[in-house]
């Protein structure tokens, strides 16, 4: 899949985040190194720290699938272009240090760059 098709796929979900209290809807996909897609929504909640993020949705998603190496994960939102928090870089990160991140106001207006980039010096213990 191309990184195009992974945005408009992040777009599509974007109408089914949860968002009563910001009103900025997070659609995103995640793109395996075995081809599968997996997408996520953001999810806020009364108690903001229980709110979660479109991106850790969808790399849960993948994960609850039993796939744990990911290619790519495209971010779209209702306010424009939008990148992942800080939470959710270190999230990512934690399934490798090339993983793609594609942002983007529309599909023909990307942004690409790895997880390293967004997040130099990042935290891992060893395993």
């Amino acid at each position: 899949m191309d990184d195009r098709s992974l945005f408009m796929k992040a777009q599509s979900v974007l109408d089914n985040a949860y968002a009563p209290y910001s009103n900025f809807k997070v659609g995103a996909a995640v793109l395996t190194k075995s081809g599968e897609v997996y997408t996520g929504v953001n999810v806020e909640n009364s108690s903001y720290g229980a709110t979660i993020c479109a991106e850790r949705s969808a790399i849960l998603a993948a994960i609850s699938d039993g796939k744990k190496e990911l290619d790519a994960i495209a971010i779209a939102s209702s306010g424009g272009e939008a990148y992942p928090c800080g939470i959710c870089r270190q999230f990512i990160y934690e399934f490798g240090d090339d993983i793609r991140i594609i942002t983007g106001k529309d599909p023909d207006n990307l942004n690409v760059h790895t997880i390293k980039e967004l997040l130099p010096n990042a935290f891992r213990l060893k395993k």
